[in-house]
């Protein structure tokens, strides 16, 4: 039976390597992670490009030999054989329902230009070229550590079972961003370990400056293996993140947008381990897999989740300060469960590791600044629980 969730934190004491409280003790600085060692960037990839495309959002797309993509030069994929498509689709499991959400036809700018033949995958070509900027702005960026200095989230987690997948239909909103040192996303997201030292994966929109340079709302996947320390990074910006699709590009702007009382527009995505493989897939709008992460790169995830998660992250360094940043969660409206004008996922589903893809069978609620972004979970009256949240930063509550 389903479990309503409460607000603050949920722990479980020696039961949970998820979340555990104590940060100050152990003395760890954790408001700029590393992403990845420069000497690790991989060379420009547009010296692999078979054909450009200029979106008429300023982006340039360079469609790349598949199998000279920047991911390959990962130390660990030396030799790595290319997974073309996933050995099983657990879409097939989804239980139907008498009701399905309204799924407005999402796609990205660029694909209005043109398209990448088959055979390569579209690569958004860095608007900088100095890796030592990105990197920069990367270690402010790192996502989803719960108790990090930072950051301030408003999710929905499920946890005590072992995990081989996460799904939702999140809507797509373009929040205000005060700072370009600063970003707001929505994701899903698959981890392991202790908070201080966890294996992440996750997928979702954001807006991110410092990272895409500017305040488009763009498609992101994102991994690391300490916590974001010295390892991870966002899209291809670094090897890792093996990509199969020819018609999606990582960090590529997503149109149309929702807009306040408008209509909803949304995206599927779908992060789910190959049973045979065990490589992490990303899934797009239920049909196309975007790519994945090969087991290499992992040490625990690579044997499934403790804890799946989903909802809003907002990076600033004047969180929890007076005055507080003003970077919206969502689209800066506090969960509107009625109208739907907030941020929200519907459809939320975990992959168990018998490949049963259904709702969890326990969820919680968590939110760092609770007067700044919220989060609220409905589960009666409703075919499908659905989570809400989002909120304006500062306001009359959080100033």
């Amino acid at each position: 039976m389903r479990r309503t969730s409460f607000k603050g934190v949920i722990i479980f004491l020696g039961l949970t390597l998820c979340y555990v409280l104590g940060e100050a003790d152990l003395g760890l600085d954790t408001r700029k992670p590393k992403i990845l060692d420069g000497k690790n960037v991989p060379n420009n990839p547009t010296r692999h490009a078979v054909k450009s495309i200029q979106s008429e959002d300023g982006d340039i797309i360079d469609c790349i030999d598949i199998y000279k993509q920047p991911s390959l030069d990962h130390p660990s994929l030396k030799n790595h054989i290319i997974q073309l498509a996933p050995s099983y689709n657990p879409n097939m499991e989804e239980i139907q329902t008498s009701e399905q959400p309204l799924r407005s036809v999402t796609s990205q700018v660029w694909q209005k230009s043109g398209s990448c033949p088959k055979g390569t995958i579209p690569v958004v070509r860095r608007r900088t070229h100095n890796d030592d900027e990105l990197l920069t702005n990367s270690r402010k960026k790192s996502p989803l550590t719960l108790h990090q200095r930072n950051h301030s989230k408003a999710i929905l987690l499920t946890e005590g079972y072992n995990y081989a997948g996460v799904k939702a239909d999140i809507k797509v909103w373009n929040p205000h961003v005060e700072s370009d040192d600063e970003y707001s996303t929505s994701r899903i997201s698959l981890r392991s370990g202790p908070w201080y030292d966890f294996e992440s994966v996750e997928a979702g929109w954001a807006v991110n400056p410092g990272v895409y340079g500017d305040r488009q709302t763009r498609l992101f996947a994102y991994w690391t293996v300490d916590a974001s320390k010295k390892t991870g990074c966002f899209d291809l910006t670094c090897p890792g993140f093996v990509q199969t699709s020819h018609e999606i590009a990582l960090g590529a702007a997503i149109y149309p947008i929702s807009v306040f009382r408008g209509l909803p527009y949304q995206i599927t995505l779908f992060i789910f381990k190959d049973p045979n493989t065990n490589n992490l897939w990303v899934q797009y709008g239920e049909r196309t897999n975007i790519g994945y992460w090969p087991p290499k790169l992992f040490t625990t995830l690579t044997y499934g989740a403790e804890c799946a998660e989903w909802g809003g992250d907002v990076y600033s360094s004047k969180l929890e300060q007076v005055p507080h940043t003003e970077t919206q969660m969502g689209n800066g409206h506090f969960p509107d469960y009625i109208d739907g004008n907030s941020g929200y996922m519907k459809r939320m589903r975990i992959l168990d590791i018998s490949l049963n893809l259904k709702f969890p069978e326990w969820v919680g609620t968590y939110a760092d600044e609770y007067w700044c972004y919220q989060s609220q979970y409905v589960s009666d009256y409703v075919v499908d629980p659905e989570f809400y949240f989002g909120g304006p930063g500062r306001n009359e509550m959080c100033p």
